[in-house]
């Protein structure tokens, strides 16, 4: 008699193991979100970066990000990553459009690119999000410090970011006008 088996409930997950095969061989597909505040005429007054620690324990400055699953859309992992990182109150307002304002490719190996990831080969589409609750950073991010569009442009921000991340904040900044 053949054994009956359950689909699996998340079929888009995969092993630690199995993960880190895939990044060997192939580019995987990240969202990044800049979360940011914003006035009622819609301009942007603040803006989020979170603190991390590193798995070599080091403490740096980075964005929303992760992995889309397979079968999940862009949308949704922009949501479920937002919700991760910042908390379910944060209340982020999509964009109507699932166009990033960037397409960043991440090399783990010296590139013509200004973004590195040690582990792999990725291509994140890059947003920015207004949110418009609170926000309670959670996983493994330490904390999310709101600073204004210049902080956050500053060098001083940029060279606490990991992997080039500094020059993808400038570039959100710059593509909802606040930066020239």
């Amino acid at each position: 008699m053949a054994t009956v088996r359950t689909p699996d409930p998340n079929p888009g997950w995969l092993s630690d193991e199995e993960l880190e095969q895939i990044r060997k061989r192939l580019p995987l597909v990240y969202i990044e979100a800049v979360p940011v505040r914003v006035d009622g005429m819609g301009t942007v007054t603040e803006v989020g970066v979170l603190l991390r620690a590193t798995d070599s324990g080091s403490i740096t400055r980075t964005l929303v990000s992760g992995r889309v699953l397979y079968g999940e859309t862009l949308r949704d992992a922009l949501f479920r990553h937002l919700e991760k990182d910042l908390g379910p109150m944060a209340f982020p307002q999509l964009p109507a459009s699932p166009v990033p304002f960037s397409v960043a490719e991440y090399f783990p190996f010296p590139s013509p690119t200004r973004f590195s990831d040690d582990r792999q080969h990725a291509v994140s589409l890059a947003y920015v999000v207004p949110v418009t609750g609170t926000c309670d950073p959670r996983q493994d991010a330490l904390e999310l410090t709101w600073l204004s569009p210049a902080e956050a442009a500053s060098d001083r921000v940029s060279d606490e970011m990991e992997g080039g991340r500094g020059a993808l904040l400038r570039s959100a900044l710059a593509s909802v006008g606040v930066l020239p």
